[in-house]
């Protein structure tokens, strides 16, 4: 393991500290404009209705990065699967595998659990993160486009089926 990583999943204690790595990577993918999570939504989804899971990166007592996963399900294969939501290394720490080693502590975490995979997505324009997914064995959906209603979108949606009951 990369210079004596150490992993820990989060506690209801580092929920700011989960909104600052959230940050830092919306920075880095120049969405920081759409973050709108707060310690308060985190700490209630997290931790009060435990629909997602973070694991930290620990080099002694420092987090160095982090993933932030959840569930999903697979008709095909008959069972769930881990989405890596987000993973995140500081600056400061990449290029040494420890993005590697998050990966393979994630993998594990799914064989574990029975998980029949572990997905993620990746922004078009991140080549970089792009060659390194690649690198471990990933394999890109080329024949699949993600599709997606939020925001207005959704809650109008959501009130057209109520005015169809």
């Amino acid at each position: 393991m990369a210079e004596n990583l150490t992993f820990r999943y989060a506690e209801r204690k580092d929920t700011q500290l989960i909104l600052l790595f959230i940050l830092e990577l919306a920075r880095y993918e120049k969405l920081e404009q759409e973050v709108v999570a707060t310690p308060e939504i985190l700490e209630e989804w997290l931790f009060d209705k435990q629909k997602a899971e973070v694991i930290f990166a620990m080099l002694g007592e420092k987090e160095i990065g982090f993933a932030l996963f959840f569930h999903n399900f697979s008709t095909f294969l008959g069972r769930a699967g881990i989405y890596l939501e987000d993973l995140y290394v500081l600056p400061e720490y990449r290029g040494r595998g420890y993005g590697k080693e998050i990966l393979k502590k994630l993998a594990a975490i799914a064989v574990e659990r029975g998980c029949g995979r572990l997905e993620w997505w990746c922004l078009d324009w991140n080549q970089s993160s792009i060659d390194f997914y690649l690198s471990l064995g990933a394999e890109p959906m080329s024949d699949w486009t993600v599709y997606r209603i939020a925001g207005d979108t959704l809650h109008e949606l959501a009130a057209k089926e109520q005015k169809s009951e």
